[in-house]
């Protein structure tokens, strides 16, 4: 059985450039994403500031928008080709290629870590993993942030930016993933749920920040 990450790697990699270009510009249209990823800005800096990881950052939109608020932040992702869309927008910034969970950053070694709907792809039974790896890269104090579309359901997506692709994408309960988060070792800071655009989502959308303890 092929696994959920060669699944997912090769459907970004299939969409990366559709992707990004349909995404370029999303953030100056959304005050809800901005507004969260301002706080966490924030909330990094009174921390005492420190290095940040966004794991799953695709082209790199979010990555270079946390740059632009101060943070000393680098991009991973598992899919090549994203990367490289990436590396070519924002030469700047540092982006590698790395999966979750099996992140190569040492224990401790980040104030932050950034999972901007990049978990979604993740069967449930295995989140427990992603979080313990998180939780493992962050120094004691440091801050996770997680957006996801709400929701208790699998949606099977066979067609996405223009192109054939398969792939599940897992919608989330934020009290489930709030209390996974506590099982890992992680205490609450904010949740927020908002409800859809009417610019293209269908459900309504999470976001939790999380101090490791």
């Amino acid at each position: 059985m092929t696994d959920y990450l060669d699944i997912t790697r090769t459907a970004y990699d299939t969409v990366a450039a559709d992707y990004a270009d349909l995404l370029r510009g999303h953030l100056a249209r959304s005050t809800w994403d901005r507004a969260v990823l301002g706080a966490y800005a924030e909330l990094v800096q009174a921390g005492g500031g420190g290095p940040v990881a966004e794991i799953g950052c695709g082209p790199g939109r979010i990555t270079e928008h946390l740059h632009g608020l101060g943070l000393d932040v680098h991009g991973v992702d598992l899919s090549p080709e994203m990367i490289a869309v990436a590396r070519k927008w924002y030469p700047h910034l540092d982006f590698r290629i790395g999966e979750m969970p099996g992140l190569s950053i040492e224990d401790g070694a980040l104030a932050g870590v950034v999972a901007w709907y990049s978990i979604i792809h993740t069967p449930r039974e295995r989140l427990p993993e992603i979080f313990a790896d998180f939780h493992r890269i962050l120094r004691p104090g440091g801050h996770l942030m997680l957006a996801f579309q709400v929701g208790d359901e699998v949606r099977h997506i066979e067609h996405a930016y223009g192109h054939d692709i398969s792939c599940d994408a897992y919608r989330l309960l934020p009290e489930a993933i709030a209390g996974q988060l506590g099982e890992t070792g992680f205490s609450m800071v904010s949740e927020l749920v908002r409800e859809p655009s009417e610019e293209f989502e269908s459900t309504r959308q999470a976001y939790l920040i999380a101090r490791k303890q």
